[in-house]
C-alpha cells in the first residue's frame, strides 16, 4: 500500500504510517497537510487567478452597464421610430395609390367620356339658348322679343363653333382611344 501511496501522492511519502493513520483521524491535521500539498496549492492559485480574472470582468462590465441601457433606450427609441415610419410609409402608399388611381387609362377615360357628353350638353343648351330667344313670327302683339342683331348672332355662332369644336376634339380622343391608337406611358 506505501508504495502505490508513494506512488500516487509522492508528497506524503516521508509521512510515517503513524502519521498517516493521525492524518485520517484528525481533521484539523489533514486539512494542514492537504493545504500544504502543491497541486492544492497550484488548484488554489488557479482558483484565486480566476477569481480575480472573474471580478476584472465583473468591474468592467459594471463600468460598461450605463452605457449598456443607454444602448438599448437608444435601440428602443430607433426602433419605435421605425415602426412609426413604416406606419406613415402604409399611409403613404395608400394615398399614392389613391392618387396614381386617379390617372390610370380607365379612368381618364371616363373622365374624357363625361366630359365629351357634357360639353354636347353645353353645345345643345346654347343652341337651345339663342334658339328660344329668336321670335317665331315677325308679330308685335305676341311680344316675344325683338329681331336679333348680327353682333348676336355672330357671337351665338363664335360661342357655339368653340363649344362644338371641344366637343369633336374629345369625340375624336374617344374614338382614337377605342381603336387603340392612344398609348399611356407610366413614366
Amino acid at each position: 500500500m506505501e508504495s502505490t501511496l508513494a506512488k500516487d501522492f509522492p508528497e506524503l511519502a516521508h509521512l510515517s504510517r503513524e502519521d498517516l493513520e493521525d492524518l485520517l483521524s484528525d481533521p484539523v491535521y489533514f486539512q494542514a497537510v492537504f493545504h500544504s500539498l502543491g497541486f492544492v496549492k497550484d488548484l488554489y492559485k488557479s482558483q484565486s487567478e480566476l477569481g480575480m480574472a472573474n471580478e476584472a470582468i465583473a468591474k468592467n462590465n459594471l463600468a460598461l452597464q450605463q452605457r449598456l441601457y443607454d444602448l438599448r433606450a437608444e435601440t428602443k427609441d430607433a426602433f419605435d421610430e421605425a415602426k412609426r415610419l413604416e406606419a406613415r410609409w402604409k399611409e403613404l402608399e395608400k394615398e399614392q395609390k389613391e392618387v396614381y388611381q386617379r390617372f390610370t387609362p380607365q379612368f381618364l377615360l371616363m373622365r374624357l367620356r363625361h366630359s365629351t357628353t357634357a360639353q354636347d350638353e353645353v353645345s345643345e343648351a346654347i343652341a337651345s339658348s339663342f334658339i328660344q330667344q329668336v321670335p317665331n313670327a315677325p308679330s308685335t302683339e305676341s311680344g316675344t322679343g325683338t329681331p336679333k342683331t348680327g353682333r348676336e348672332i355672330d357671337d351665338f355662332i363664335n360661342e357655339f363653333k368653340e363649344s362644338r369644336k371641344k366637343y369633336h376634339k374629345r369625340a375624336l380622343w374617344g374614338e382614337k382611344w377605342a381603336k387603340g391608337q392612344v398609348i399611356w406611358r407610366d413614366n
